[in-house]
C-alpha cells in the first residue's frame, strides 16, 4: 500500500483464471524451492500444517480459486486478486469480508531477494498458509472490521499491529522460537535473521506495545513481538481494538530502535 509500483496487475479472465508466462512460473518455482528449504525447522507447526493443507504447486503459480477452495472449507476465507497496491479502504473492507487481498503479479528476477510491495509469492506462501488456522483467520477478520471503523490516524497504529503479528510475528513453542509472520516466512534473509541474529529485540507480545512501536519496511526488523500461543490471537480478536488504540495514543509511541532513513541525493 505504498505510493507507486512498477508492477502491473494480472487480470483474471472470465473464468477467474490468471494467465502467467513460463518465466513467471519459473520465478515461482525458484522462490518456492529456495524458501521451502530455509523455513524447515524455523516456522511454527501451524504454518507447516497450512502448507500441507494448501498443497501449493512447486512449479507453477497457484490460481486464486485453488487456494480459496481450501480456505473456504477450513476457515471460511477466500483469496481476492488485487492490483499491486490498493488503498486502505479496500484493504480493510476485503479483510472484514474474509477475502484476503493478494497481489496478482510476481516479482522480477532482479528483485528475487527483496521487493517493497507484496507479490503473489509473499501473499500465498507467506499469508494464506496461516489463514488455514482459525485463530489467525478470526483475528485477521476482526482486524479488518476495526480498520473499517478507524480514522486515518487510528489506521496508522493499526498498521503496526498487523505488521508485528501477521507480517513479522514470532511464536514461542515447546521446541523454541518459531516464525508465523508471512513477511518473515517469505523472505530468505529475514527467516534466518529473525531467529538467529543477536541484533533484533524480541519482546513478549502486548497489543498496546505493538501499537506504540514504529517500524521501517526497507530493512530487517529491529523489533519482533513473540506470542506465547497462537490462540492468543483469538483472544485479541475478541478485544476492543479501538480501546487499545486509545490507550496506545495516550501513552505515546516508543522511540524508534532503527536509524533514520537517509534521504536520497537530489
Amino acid at each position: 500500500m505504498g505510493k507507486s509500483t512498477k508492477y502491473e496487475a494480472k487480470i483474471p479472465d472470465e473464468n477467474g483464471i490468471i494467465h502467467y508466462s513460463e518465466d513467471e512460473h519459473a520465478v515461482w518455482a525458484e522462490l518456492y524451492q529456495r524458501q521451502i528449504k530455509i523455513i524447515e525447522g524455523r516456522v511454527c507447526k501451524e504454518f507447516m500444517d497450512g502448507l500441507e493443507m494448501l498443497k501449493l504447486p512447486e512449479n507453477r503459480i497457484p490460481q486464486p480459486g485453488e487456494i480459496s477452495e481450501v480456505l473456504m472449507e477450513r476457515t471460511g476465507w477466500q483469496v481476492a486478486p488485487v492490483p499491486a497496491l490498493i488503498n486502505f479502504d479496500d484493504f480493510f473492507r476485503l479483510l472484514s469480508e474474509r477475502r484476503f487481498p493478494a497481489a496478482s503479479f510476481i516479482r522480477s528476477r532482479e528483485e528475487m531477494d527483496y521487493l517493497q510491495e507484496p507479490d503473489i509469492f509473499h501473499e500465498i506462501f507467506g499469508h494464506t498458509t496461516m489463514l488455514t488456522h482459525q485463530a489467525f483467520a478470526d483475528f485477521t477478520e476482526a482486524y479488518g472490521k476495526a480498520g473499517m471503523r478507524a480514522s486515518k490516524a487510528e489506521r496508522v497504529l493499526l498498521a503496526r499491529l498487523y505488521w508485528f503479528t501477521v507480517e513479522f510475528g514470532l511464536l514461542q513453542t515447546a521446541s523454541g522460537l518459531k516464525i508465523y509472520g508471512g513477511g518473515i516466512a517469505s523472505s530468505p534473509g529475514e527467516t534466518v535473521y529473525a531467529l538467529e541474529s543477536d541484533e533484533p529485540i524480541r519482546r513478549p507480545f502486548d497489543p498496546v506495545d505493538a501499537l506504540r512501536t514504529p517500524y521501517r519496511i526497507d530493512i530487517y526488523q529491529t523489533v519482533y513481538y513473540v506470542l506465547d500461543r497462537m490462540d492468543d490471537l483469538f483472544g485479541l480478536a475478541q478485544q476492543d481494538l479501538h480501546a487499545l488504540i486509545r490507550t496506545a495514543r495516550t501513552l505515546g509511541e516508543f522511540t524508534p530502535t532503527y536509524p533514520p532513513k537517509q534521504k536520497e541525493a537530489a
